[in-house]
């Protein structure tokens, strides 16, 4: 069994204007901006090994979460997966037809603290977007895919970052 928790996460040209370190007398200059446009980040983490699968859609419905519930389930074809998510409309569509080997599980309404992908959205905000301009909706697509590889590929710190002690139990006594 695999259990994996699931998350959506918006992504645009608003800049995320943070206090930034620079040596005295000088004072940081920092571009700001709002646009609107948005690209949504799907990502699904297994705590236990620190896997994060993710896909960058650019809407949040039913059809974008078919998409990424069946490229989850293709990556890990002799698991049965347990996926935990929030209560989302779409993620609760009459539209989703569920790949054989994965079931949902949803969260009580109005409590994302338990879901350990927050705190990766907020990993990769804070490492990634921050004090950031991007010029075209293009350029924010390209940093997105590449900070979500990065993450990816880092296994260790992503089982730093949701590997919870209260996950642990659950699936230790689970067996």
């Amino acid at each position: 069994m695999r259990l994996m928790f699931q998350d959506e996460a918006r992504f645009g040209r608003i800049s995320d204007t943070r206090y930034c370190w620079c040596r005295r007398p000088f004072r940081p200059r920092v571009k700001a901006m709002a646009t609107q446009q948005y690209s949504y980040a799907y990502g699904a983490v297994s705590p236990m090994d620190g896997r994060f699968d993710s896909l960058m859609l650019p809407h949040v419905n039913a059809e974008c979460m078919q998409v990424f519930l069946d490229g989850v389930a293709q990556r890990y074809p002799n698991d049965n997966i347990l996926m935990v998510l929030d209560g989302a409309g779409w993620h609760k569509s009459n539209a989703l037809t569920l790949p054989g080997n994965l079931k949902l599980h949803f969260l009580p309404p109005y409590s994302p603290e338990p879901n350990p992908v927050e705190h990766l959205w907020d990993e990769l905000r804070e490492k990634h977007f921050h004090n950031r301009v991007f010029d075209s909706i293009d350029a924010l697509e390209n940093h997105l895919v590449d900070a979500l590889r990065a993450m990816g590929q880092n296994t260790e710190r992503v089982a730093s970052i949701t590997c919870w002690p209260w996950i642990i139990n659950s699936i230790s006594n689970a067996n």
